[in-house]
């Protein structure tokens, strides 16, 4: 059922961004006057055909559907057959130079102005995510650094020395500001609430270094959703959990004194304990009579795969339940955050992509159709947001990537209309040929490296 949802999702992502890339090129080409002859989702043998009476447009839908194209009347593709003089002035080949370079950046933009439009609407139906509540940081990470202790809400954020206080609404809308200030390396400070009142933390992220922006990124900073109830969901025959007598429902209040109210912070300490007695609170019992029990437990030791060290395990499933908000926006305010967070994953996948070329950031970045099917098939089952925010990232990586100057791709053939645009010479078919042979190349590169990241996560080598 799984695979059938993956599946599912994954072809319908595609067709909507194939289907918005190739129109953005098709509406724009229209109106400037260049005859489509074939809007294609898909390549190689066509399924279904029908041609339009008015246009005289064919729209093809063919059996690999993993991309599509839009065909224009263009001379250099006739295969030496006339074209019609009265024709003529709708070849592609005939427009001046702006006119082809907005047809070819026409789509990359579509794909932006979609995930605007999925964003904002993503804003405005609303979505619950986890409030902006820090648990206790681990030692040393800048978050500890600054000062906080945990438990503390977050509500606003500013830079260091000037500009005005951003207000954060929710856990992801904070990591987004950080995750900007970070490239930017800044300090910036942070206007936190508790019980005592309301507080200024200074942030310096001025030693995040390129390879801590990623996923684990707010790990990396010390800051991870407090505020909530730790509780057992599980205990595992013959493990240490069990032998200290934890059951399911019970909740953890506190590790060695270290109050604890977030599992990932939970889990690092058990795991620095390797056969070292540790004593959990323990909260039991309803509302009406919970008590608080002190549990001495001794993790076991046991090695971990991925470091090869020795590492404790108590062999407990965790639950965590933290504070969450509803976010929701007015619709201007939706648009304008939707154009905002596609400007920033659109900067993002640059600076990444530009890292990644030389040699600052991993290659295992790369995904290929694997991952985006997996991906497409959980955003799926999370609900329309997680689906309608995963389809706006993979748009903007399909806008991004087009817009590569790679030749091949939309961004090959807009550097050789800037070429031409500045030089007033359309570059020869000779080089053009030799820069399509260098882009193919990059490409398939690119794809079996992406390919290979897909194999590596399915089979874990």
């Amino acid at each position: 059922m799984n695979l059938l949802i993956e599946l599912l999702a994954f072809a319908v992502a595609i067709g909507v961004l194939v289907v918005v890339h190739e129109y953005g090129h098709y509406s724009v080409a229209r109106l400037c006057g260049v005859k489509v002859l074939r809007f294609s989702i898909g390549f190689g043998k066509p399924l279904f055909q029908w041609v339009s009476p008015k246009t005289g447009t064919e729209w093809t839908i063919a059996a690999l559907p993993l991309g599509g194209y839009v065909k224009m009347l263009d001379e250099r593709e006739t295969g030496g057959a006339p074209i019609p003089v009265e024709a003529l002035p709708h070849a592609f080949n005939r427009q001046s130079v702006w006119r082809r370079f907005a047809i070819v950046a026409a789509g990359p933009v579509a794909n932006f102005l979609l995930a605007i439009v999925l964003f904002a609407l993503v804003f405005a139906t609303g979505v619950t995510e986890p409030a902006a509540v820090v648990a206790a940081p681990a030692p040393n990470t800048p978050a500890a650094l600054a000062g906080f202790d945990g438990g503390e809400t977050i509500v606003a954020v500013r830079a260091e020395n000037a500009g005005e206080s951003e207000h954060v609404r929710s856990w992801s809308d904070l990591r987004w500001k950080l995750l900007g200030a970070a490239f930017d390396h800044k300090r910036v400070v942070l206007s936190a609430k508790d019980a005592h009142g309301t507080s200024d933390f200074q942030l310096d992220l001025r030693g995040i270094t390129e390879k801590d922006v990623d996923d684990d990124f707010m790990s990396h900073l010390g800051f991870e959703p407090g505020g909530g109830k730790l509780t057992v969901a599980g205990v595992q025959p013959d493990s240490a959990a069990q032998k200290a007598g934890l059951v399911v429902g019970d909740r953890l209040r506190a590790i060695n004194g270290i109050p604890t109210d977030n599992a990932t912070a939970f889990i690092a300490y058990v795991k620095s304990h390797a056969g070292v007695p540790v004593t959990l609170q323990v909260e039991r019992g309803g509302p009406a009579a919970s008590k608080l029990e002190d549990v001495r437990i001794v993790p076991q030791s046991q090695r971990d795969d991925a470091t090869g060290q020795q590492i404790g395990r108590i062999g407990a499933e965790l639950a965590t339940q933290v504070p969450s908000i509803d976010v929701r926006y007015g619709p201007v305010e939706s648009l304008q955050l939707g154009a905002r967070r596609t400007w920033d994953l659109a900067v993002y996948s640059v600076r990444m992509f530009g890292r990644m070329i030389v040699g600052e950031a991993s290659l295992k970045n790369l995904s290929g159709p694997v991952t985006i099917a997996d991906y497409a098939g959980k955003s799926a089952r999370l609900g329309p947001s997680a689906f309608l925010s995963f389809l706006a990232l993979v748009s903007i990586s399909l806008g991004v990537l087009n817009l590569l100057p790679i030749p091949v791709l939309d961004g090959g053939h807009l550097l050789y209309y800037l070429v031409e645009a500045v030089t007033g010479k359309v570059v020869s078919d000779r080089w053009q040929l030799v820069f399509q042979r260098a882009g193919l190349a990059c490409i398939v590169a690119l794809s079996a490296i992406a390919l290979f990241n897909d194999l590596a996560r399915l089979i874990h080598f």
